[in-house]
């Protein structure tokens, strides 16, 4: 129960952390409607997989050829969401999306931009990273891990589905990114905590 609550905190702050992948979402949603942004959100969720498959192989085999090793790289992670707990405290209020016309955009082309988008971003590759290092240890099973993977891709569409629905509408759109300073706090805060006690934790 510790471990799947600590990957549905980590996950649900890292998801609506504002990134590249949000800016993505709210361009196509803004410029090409509702139908690009879903599909884009669903690439992004497939991207997601990515990371979990070669984390979760990554982790299984630190985890069987040295403990050591493992739990130093389990404490830069817990200090990974400390640094980007205080950067996103420090981040600006406004996020730059790239709202310049283009044509069209296929339900294809949106479902890869969102894939790539995601599988080309560091940040999320250390989210992935630093949450599998925190909460697998050597009990936990393969299908758990799993489990954990598909909760992280399923929380990525969910999220940007939303906001593929709520961005498409331009008022909307307008009123939540002026709330984007005290979300970045919130989120902020939360993740620098969870870091530190992560990282104490045995």
């Amino acid at each position: 129960m510790t471990e799947l609550i600590a990957v549905a905190v980590i996950t649900v702050l890292a998801v609506i952390s504002p990134g590249a992948d949000f800016a993505m979402v709210v361009r196509n949603s803004y410029l090409y409607g509702r139908t690009t942004g879903l599909f884009a959100a669903a690439g992004v969720g497939a991207g997601v997989l990515v990371h979990v498959t070669y984390t979760m192989l990554g982790v299984g085999l630190l985890i069987a050829s040295s403990t050591a090793l493992f739990t130093a790289i389990k404490l830069a992670g817990a200090a990974y969401l400390v640094y980007v707990g205080i950067r996103t405290i420090r981040a600006r209020a406004d996020l730059a999306v790239d709202l310049t016309a283009e044509p069209g955009l296929t339900p294809l082309g949106a479902l890869r931009t969102g894939f790539l988008t995601n599988v080309l971003n560091p940040k999320t590759t250390l989210f992935v990273v630093s949450t599998f290092t925190q909460v697998v240890g050597p009990d936990t099973p393969v299908w758990q891990q799993a489990g954990y993977g598909l909760f992280m891709s399923l929380a990525h569409v969910a999220w940007f589905s939303a906001v593929a629905l709520f961005f498409s509408t331009t008022a909307l759109r307008d009123r939540m990114l002026k709330a984007q300073k005290a979300l970045n706090r919130a989120i902020g805060s939360v993740l620098v905590g969870l870091g530190v006690t992560l990282g104490l934790a045995r």
